[in-house]
């Protein structure tokens, strides 16, 4: 099915489930750049600490470090043009729809923007030395987000990816020795050598007896992936997720040539509640809406590709993530709720009740970046509420991440083919912790307007 990408919000009827979302789709006027002469001392360098050098530094991801006044002058145009964009720094949420509160926005306000702008228009200068900010301290380049995990688990032995050949896939099982259940509250994994050859890894969890606790996935239960451009997991206080005493963690591994012979390995870190804390909710993390009837024309843009996942119960959802190949365009998701009259959402009138969570309006597939939604946007969710994920796909030469355009393009595991699915995370509620969530949010709404 092939349809323009025109995402629209329907605003679901009665006041409880106006409340479940504190996040008014406002969009700020353009505000005006720095007034007085722009220079990058006292300006534009506090903006790339905030934003830019975690990435742009020597050692680091990016091609090109911002750390000092002589490297960043040369790129002055690029930087207002890419931030003009907002294609830098990466954070594609569409700014006129769904939810704009999270926890880890990295995007530039408008303000910053045309400060940028304004200084690359003057000729880029630097000023007074003295207005300079100290240096930003980094940790090294194996800094974890997460935090000093407690426990690092890494497969035995690297993996030799030759310089040319085709992409390959792997599993590799690996026992951490845990000897009794633990709770996790944070979890992440990343390349410990040749990030540039791991397209992604996959962390599941084989039960201590070698069962599988998901029948959706052969190597078993979701615990945690890598890709490029993506952070750490971390739940909430209270939140978390169980391990079992003996489980073992399978590490699934797509990895792809470049050209030089490249030694590949992952570690995954885990930070644990401590012994015997259990927390009050589970939470899970899925790949929702997951649609493997991909059918996407050559020389085609705006394929769109539909998926659905039903919550059983009620639930607090936490984070969203798109995830497609090179010829992904956009990403939508939404809430469809139970149909009207049901006691679980509290509202009888018979209207649509369908809210857009978010949209990814630019989606790149060099960044999988996992977009946490702020505590008070968290939207709350009745049970039997479907969650709707909408693709669109590029085709077309105009994509320049695109491969081929000639070819028609299906779901598949390699590169150049693609895929169109969220992940997202959520824990449930029983039904009265639903109601006081809900009851608490429009509390605090009327009490601050927020």
């Amino acid at each position: 099915m092939n349809a323009t990408w025109t995402p629209r919000i329907f605003t679901a009827a009665g006041l409880m489930l106006a409340v479940v979302f504190a996040a008014p789709a406002v969009v700020a006027a353009q505000a005006p750049a720095t007034q007085g002469p722009v220079t990058f001392a006292k300006d534009v360098a506090p903006i790339l600490q905030r934003n830019c050098q975690v990435c742009h530094r020597p050692g680091s991801t990016a091609p090109m470090s911002l750390l000092k006044y002589e490297e960043v002058r040369p790129w002055a145009r690029a930087i207002k043009q890419r931030t003009s964009l907002r294609e830098m720094p990466p954070w594609y949420i569409d700014r006129n729809v769904g939810i704009h509160q999270f926890k880890n926005d990295r995007s530039l306000s408008d303000e910053e923007i045309a400060t940028i702008a304004k200084w690359a228009d003057a000729g880029a200068p630097l000023g007074n030395p003295a207005d300079l900010p100290p240096p930003r301290q980094f940790e090294d380049v194996d800094k974890w987000h997460i935090g000093a995990p407690d426990l690092i688990v890494t497969m035995p032995k690297d993996q030799i990816v030759p310089p040319e050949g085709p992409d390959k896939w792997l599993d590799v099982l690996v026992d951490p020795g845990l000897t009794e259940d633990r709770y996790l509250k944070a979890v992440e994994t990343k390349p410990s050598k040749g990030f540039k050859v791991i397209h992604h890894s996959v962390q599941t969890m084989t039960e201590p007896d070698g069962s599988i606790d998901d029948s959706d996935n052969p190597r078993g239960k979701f615990l945690n992936e890598y890709a490029l451009g993506k952070n750490g997991d971390v739940f909430p206080e209270g939140a978390g997720r169980l391990i079992k005493a003996g489980t073992k963690f399978n590490f699934n591994l797509h990895l792809h040539s470049i050209g030089e012979e490249t030694r590949a390995n992952v570690e995954l870190g885990l930070k644990f509640y401590p012994k015997g804390y259990v927390p009050r909710y589970v939470e899970n993390s899925e790949g929702v809406g997951r649609n493997q009837d991909l059918d996407i024309p050559a020389n085609t843009d705006n394929v769109r590709s539909d998926g659905y996942f039903t919550l059983t119960r009620p639930a607090r959802v936490l984070s969203f993530q798109p995830h497609m190949h090179n010829r992904g365009k956009a990403m939508c998701v939404e809430a469809i709720y139970p149909p009207a009259g049901s006691p679980a959402t509290g509202n009888t009138q018979q209207q649509n009740r369908v809210e857009t969570l978010s949209c990814v309006d630019r989606y790149q597939f060099a960044w999988h970046v996992v977009y946490l939604y702020d505590d008070d946007a968290q939207p709350l969710l009745p049970a039997g509420t479907v969650l709707h994920v909408i693709g669109w796909h590029n085709n077309t030469a105009a994509n320049k991440f695109n491969p081929d355009p000639d070819n028609l393009i299906t779901y598949g595991q390699r590169t150049i083919d693609d895929m169109s699915f969220a992940w997202m995370s959520w824990y449930y509620l029983s039904d009265q912790e639903y109601k006081e969530q809900v009851e608490a949010r429009q509390a605090k709404i009327k009490s601050t307007g927020n």
